[in-house]
């Protein structure tokens, strides 16, 4: 099946029915569309995965090869590891759109420019998020995690890199027009970013030690939905003021 034409976001060729309806049925299209561009380009999905794992490779040979030692530095070495290997696909949520005119054709579309960015978001999560939250276990066992922390590890890192996701996309939008973008990029995301590695590590943390992680999962918990609630309006403006 191919790829999802840009005209087909247009509201003649939808389904009748209410304007979220259209909103809805725009965005899935806009979904499938990026998931679907992104594994022709499979060298994109494995750079955040392998960068990810280098990370976490390194500190067992940095530091010492104890279990004991590894424990206390394995909640920053994976958080540290998943918030800049998200940042790695940052640069390319916006950028191919913004060069070829999808973006154009999305503000022009008619339908609600937020709720594609949001599609957009989405993607972006599915295709990094969910497979670093999938590694993490493992990553984490090397650390010296036991069998026990990898609920409370993996239910961290699926909370923090939703938000994270979010967060960047507000940052790739409010950098669309700006060349070699990725140092700012990240110079905006990482402070934004900082409430998520502190809960994160936290979480992950009392999840190894064998203590409660519900605190610092209902922090992230809160951090995503407030972050799913402003993040794609922010974004959306973000992207037609670079625009204009």
């Amino acid at each position: 099946m191919s790829t999802p034409a840009i005209s087909d976001l247009s509201p003649p060729l939808l389904a009748p029915g209410t304007t979220r309806a259209r909103s809805t049925a725009a965005a899935w299209l806009a979904l499938r569309r990026d998931l679907k561009l992104a594994f022709r380009k499979p060298a994109q999905l494995v750079q955040p995965l392998a960068f990810f794992a280098l990370v976490t490779l390194i500190f067992p040979l940095a530091i010492s090869p104890e279990l004991s030692q590894l424990r206390q530095v394995a909640p920053g070495a994976l958080w540290a590891g998943a918030l800049l290997a998200s940042l790695l696909a940052l640069e390319f949520l916006f950028r191919d759109d913004a060069q070829d005119g999808t973006l154009e054709q999305y503000v022009l579309s008619g339908q609600s420019l937020t709720a594609l960015i949001f599609a957009k978001t989405c993607a972006h999560w599915l295709l990094t998020g969910v497979p670093l939250a999938l590694v993490t276990p493992a990553a984490a066992l090397a650390l010296g995690a036991t069998l026990d922390s990898v609920p409370g590890v993996l239910a961290a890192v699926v909370l923090g890199t939703v938000t994270l996701s979010l967060l960047g996309a507000i940052g790739a939008a409010l950098t669309l027009n700006l060349k070699r973008s990725s140092a700012l990029l990240s110079l905006l995301t990482l402070p934004l970013a900082l409430p998520v590695l502190i809960f994160g590590a936290r979480a992950v943390q009392q999840a190894i030690a064998g203590g409660s992680y519900l605190a610092p999962l209902e922090f992230l918990a809160a951090l995503a939905v407030l972050s799913v609630t402003l993040a794609p309006l922010a974004a959306a403006a973000a992207v037609r003021i670079s625009l204009e």
